[in-house]
């Protein structure tokens, strides 16, 4: 049996120097699941226009379940304008768009009800509608399901009240090294960076804490153990995406019982290689794809 993955919240097209690419932290986070072997569903809202079409033909065509997807006949699939600084990317993401305006449709709901993990991030709390079908929607996954809170600080779309509402209903926070200095100054964190994951850790009574850390690597954090991994070296292409992988392999290495290093490690190779490629999602190679077959089923 494989494990159930839903990823909940935005869906959208960054428009990259290059072309655009299908993107959205939580649709990476589902399309890089159902890579690497999971079952995987998105529960978002697109638009009754090209775009929206175009984007879950992309899913069907990656084997991501789209039923949950609502399409929207008032307001546009979302667009992010980004650009690259030496491989770090900068957005400018727009409002008023049909994620703005996610449901807990019964659909939605459906798909959370059996899920082993839930992905859900701050950016799409930013508006009322959103927010409170994001809410419902993570409280109808069982109790044993991994809830992760993916933080996203981006432009102004978010707040220490946003936030700390949000790690109420996580058991797994995921953030970056960018922002782990930004929580710090909200929530009165202490000490150097291994001390305020751990004070994220206990505070909210988080099973797991990962901060991902660039070509620096990343640090986990579960019940009073850390692993650090240094990072691996890539041929940077642009970074969109990488720390979307991450996560991936951190709620299916969870789920499979892997110890923390080997998550680390595992998850580190992964991002790597998405980051030496274009686009959020790029096909995984035939050797990466063999690393997860001892995770695509229970034993």
């Amino acid at each position: 049996m494989k494990f159930n993955i839903v990823g909940v919240g935005e869906i959208l097209w960054d428009l990259l120097p290059g072309g655009q690419q299908m993107g959205g932290a939580p649709a990476n986070f589902t399309c890089h699941a159902r890579a690497l072997g999971a079952e995987a569903c998105l529960v978002s809202r697109v638009g009754n226009d090209d775009l929206g079409h175009e984007i879950i033909a992309r899913l069907d065509a990656l084997g991501v379940h789209t039923d949950a997807i609502a399409i929207d006949a008032l307001h546009p699939t979302s667009t992010v304008s980004v650009e690259l600084d030496a491989g770090q990317p900068r957005y400018v993401i727009h409002e008023g768009v049909a994620w703005d305006f996610i449901e807990a449709t019964s659909g939605a709901l459906a798909a959370v009800r059996v899920a082993d993990a839930v992905c859900f991030g701050t950016l799409a709390q930013r508006s009322e509608p959103s927010r409170s079908a994001i809410i419902s929607l993570v409280n109808a996954a069982p109790p044993p399901a991994l809830r992760i809170l993916d933080v996203n600080l981006r432009q102004n779309f978010f707040s220490s009240r946003l936030i700390n509402e949000f790690l109420a209903f996580a058991n797994v926070l995921k953030l970056s090294d960018a922002e782990l200095p930004q929580l710090a100054a909200m929530f009165d964190l202490s000490g150097d960076e291994r001390s305020q994951i751990r004070q994220l850790a206990e505070r909210n009574l988080l099973r797991v804490v990962a901060c991902t850390r660039g070509e620096r690597g990343s640090v986990l954090y579960s019940e009073g153990r850390f692993s650090e991994h240094p990072g691996l070296p890539a041929n940077v292409v642009d970074t969109v995406g990488a720390g979307d992988s991450f996560t991936a392999v951190l709620a299916l290495g969870l789920l499979a019982g892997w110890n923390l290093d080997r998550i680390n490690e595992t998850a580190n190779t992964v991002a790597a290689f998405v980051c030496s490629q274009p686009g959020a999602t790029p096909p995984l190679p035939p050797h990466l794809r063999q690393l997860f077959q001892p995770i695509k089923s229970h034993a």
